[in-house]
């Protein structure tokens, strides 16, 4: 089955269309463009130029997904946006190219949901399974994990680390990295411990949920120089994963990652 485009649509004859694609009244499909089978782009959506998506995504009225970067340092290069399945875009948000300074790409896996009003600037790179609710904001070069969670009008700072399963809270500024498994809440985010719903939802079993908690106090509450903190958590959590991805992520980090909030923790669910 062809694609169907309305009449009133605006589609470049440079742009590649897929099997069982719809394009809506009035949609924008600019040049060099792929839109890969059974994507929607709805009425009043558009598509950049330089964008390449997979299978089933939805572009839906109003969003602009593969626009030129806010950087002024962006002087017309070439660039890309890459998507991959299944992804959800709802209305009036952005999604913005790369710049040569960041490799030229900005990059977004599958089965994500991006709510109304939200950005993804220039050279971000994102996983699968991401959720940011309406209003979140990503400045340039941030890196999203899979299984992310961003509340209302959250917004995080440019090259900043999100781990997986992380959440931040709405209305939440993130200016440092996010460590996998916690959550992050406040004007200017303080981690206040584990993402214990998330970890739930996930059917982590709850011997590896204690650990994690046990991490977190250890590395973040005890007391200890971080470094010494980290030590002795990569000792006493060898065999368990998770645990030991956060402290390899906090290791790797360029930034520095998130201080734990004054309120950190104390909850007893």
């Amino acid at each position: 089955m062809n694609a169907v485009i309305h009449p009133s649509a605006f589609v470049s004859d440079k742009a590649r269309i897929g099997e069982r694609v719809g394009i809506g009244p009035c949609a924008v499909v600019e040049d060099d463009v792929y839109i890969g089978d059974d994507c929607e782009i709805r009425a009043f959506a558009s598509v950049g130029r330089h964008t390449r998506m997979g299978r089933g995504n939805i572009v839906h009225s109003y969003a602009f997904v593969g626009g030129i970067p806010q950087d002024l340092k962006f002087r017309g290069e070439e660039s890309r946006l890459e998507i991959g399945d299944n992804n959800n875009f709802r209305e009036f948000c952005t999604v913005h190219r790369g710049t040569e300074g960041g490799g030229g790409v900005t990059r977004l896996g599958s089965n994500n949901l991006i709510m109304a009003y939200c950005h993804v600037a220039h050279d971000c790179i994102l996983g699968d399974n991401i959720v940011m609710s309406n209003g979140a904001t990503l400045a340039g070069h941030v890196r999203i994990a899979d299984h992310v969670v961003m509340g209302g009008l959250s917004a995080v700072h440019q090259f900043s680390r999100l781990g997986r399963y992380s959440f931040v809270g709405g209305m939440t500024g993130i200016s440092l990295d996010l460590p996998p498994y916690m959550m992050a809440v406040g004007v200017r985010g303080g981690i206040q411990g584990p993402n214990l719903i998330g970890m739930r939802r996930m059917k982590l079993p709850s011997p590896t949920i204690t650990a994690v908690r046990a991490a977190f106090r250890l590395i973040w509450l005890s007391g200890l120089p971080r470094r010494e903190a980290l030590e002795r958590a990569a000792a006493d959590f060898a065999d368990v994963p998770e645990a030991v991805e956060i402290i390899d992520f906090i290791c790797e980090s360029e930034r520095g990652v998130l201080q734990a909030a004054r309120s950190a923790d104390v909850r007893d669910e």
